[in-house]
């Protein structure tokens, strides 16, 4: 009988002070135990990384309980069986999970999610037709609701959720304006993804540009940064706009709950009041029961070639940590997924 595997995995080794350093982080192995009767071992092939995990290092009262101290990060893993005591998996088969950091991990079968790798690559459950995808779906169904003539604009907009956002939306018939770091990014917007405009919030002239790229004002924004984005769009939302709030990832590393610049909760009181704006956070699976209706949505769109995806993956898994890090500084480019084993 083949000796058990010895698992790697990265634990939460400290809460940051604010911005996550590599300290933070430690990387441990040890060697996994046997099977219970109705478990399974999963091999982790991909990790996916999203922003959502800095708020898991941190204790704050939240939507979700954080990772403790010296537990594995979390987070979504596409996984291969690699042996069963269940008889409702056999070695070999793939599954979405959520097993985390780590390059082995035991299941009971719980939540697992069987793919197919000839209907879809399997790095797409991570991606545009895992969660991000169908955050990007339900937020603009439930929320943001783009008609036909309007203008929508989206920060992260070559990020997982951004770029399938604007693309969704052109399909509904808005004008789409994204917002991105850097002119390769833009380029990839409008070349590849058809935006019809793609900015730059590097640029000394931001909120210029913004102001002139949206002559007729914002009708839906959809929000994954927060900061000096969001003070350049709140100016131009118009009446009866829709925010969808998916993230604030310019406030993530802050220590206080107050940012910087003064109390400017009165202002935007003002305008909820005065332009009847609708501001509403989400969590994605807050609208799980509309998850079918995505996956068979977006598997067309794909199909049909309106719906592309950007998929930017790290080898080995001791690179995780480095390349979250980069994530929440917007250096990753399209979906970020960790590369942990190859499929068997």
């Amino acid at each position: 009988m083949a000796s058990p595997p010895v698992t790697t995995r990265i634990v939460l080794a400290s809460r940051p002070s604010g911005k996550p350093v590599p300290a933070n982080f430690r990387l441990e192995r040890e060697t996994v135990r046997d099977l219970a009767e109705g478990e399974v071992l999963l091999k982790t092939l991909y990790l996916s990384l999203d922003p959502y995990m800095r708020g898991r290092m941190d204790d704050a009262k939240s939507y979700a309980k954080p990772v403790e101290i010296g537990g594995v990060m979390e987070g979504g893993t596409v996984a291969q069986v690699a042996r069963s005591r269940n008889a409702a998996f056999k070695a070999g088969d793939i599954v979405l999970s959520h097993s985390g950091w780590q390059s082995y991990a035991i299941s009971d079968g719980t939540g697992l999610q069987k793919l197919d790798p000839e209907t879809a690559p399997i790095t797409t459950a991570l991606g545009i037709l895992g969660m991000p995808g169908f955050t990007a779906y339900a937020g603009l169904r439930n929320i943001g609701k783009p008609k036909a003539g309007e203008t929508l604009v989206v920060a992260a907009a070559s990020g997982a959720v951004g770029s399938a956002v604007g693309q969704m939306a052109k399909i509904y018939g808005a004008r789409v304006v994204g917002i991105v770091g850097g002119s390769k990014k833009c380029d990839h917007l409008r070349q590849e993804l058809g935006f019809d405009v793609a900015i730059d919030h590097h640029s000394s002239d931001f909120p210029a540009q913004l102001a002139a790229a949206c002559p007729n004002g914002i009708d839906v924004y959809f929000e994954n940064v927060g900061g000096h984005v969001w003070s350049a769009v709140f100016p131009l939302l118009n009446d009866f706009a829709r925010i969808p709030v998916c993230g604030l990832i310019a406030h993530y590393n802050e220590e206080s709950s107050v940012s910087s610049g003064g109390d400017q909760l009165p202002a935007v009181m003002r305008a909820i009041l005065r332009k009847s704006l609708t501001i509403r956070g989400f969590i994605q699976r807050e609208f799980a029961d509309q998850r079918p209706d995505f996956s068979h949505q977006a598997g067309a769109w794909i199909t049909e070639g309106r719906l592309k995806y950007k998929e930017d993956i790290v080898d080995g898994l001791e690179h995780a940590p480095e390349a979250f890090l980069g994530l929440l500084e917007g250096k990753n480019f399209g979906k970020l997924i960790v590369r942990v084993a190859p499929l068997a």
